[in-house]
């Protein structure tokens, strides 16, 4: 005898997933998008914690975040940019959501010019446009873990800090 999920159809999946959806109990673009806008402005953790599991982890190849493996690090690094950068910004270009995998995926441009104190070398004048991506991974309703694509050598080269 074949089990009862053998009976469940394709519509009958969707209709769960956008119960649960709507329950608090996965993923939301919502939040995602939430959580992007506090940590880009720099929010930094307080701001961003909500957002997430307390034990969130970061993920990013970039040398310029070489030793950041928390996501509430993270959202301090970012807060911390924004002293040298004090115009800094971002333009999303691109939001992708994928209920199979529990990921939001963001595509924007960040901007900014060295004008303020801080970074390696004083304020050079220069200005950044750097591409980045942000795969945020869900645990239930949380951010449980983010990681970014970004070319921190090209960026830190067209701001002088390399």
């Amino acid at each position: 005898m074949q089990s009862v999920e053998a009976y469940l159809s394709v519509f009958d999946l969707r209709i769960i997933v956008r119960i649960n959806a709507k329950c608090g109990v996965t993923m939301s673009k919502e939040t995602a998008s939430n959580f992007f806008a506090e940590c880009e402005s720099g929010g930094g953790w307080n701001a961003c914690q909500k957002h997430c599991t307390s034990d969130a982890t970061f993920s990013c190849q970039a040398l310029a975040l070489e030793g950041v493996d928390t996501l509430s690090d993270y959202c301090d690094w970012m807060r911390g940019i924004y002293t040298p950068l004090p115009n800094a910004g971002y333009e999303i270009k691109s939001v992708t959501v994928n209920e199979d995998s529990s990921q939001v995926v963001f595509f924007a441009v960040f901007t900014g010019t060295h004008t303020g104190e801080g970074g390696p070398v004083p304020a050079t004048g220069k200005s950044v446009r750097t591409d980045y991506v942000y795969i945020i991974e869900f645990s239930g309703s949380k951010i449980s873990h983010m990681t970014k694509v970004w070319n921190s050598e090209s960026a830190n080269i067209q701001i002088g800090w390399q």
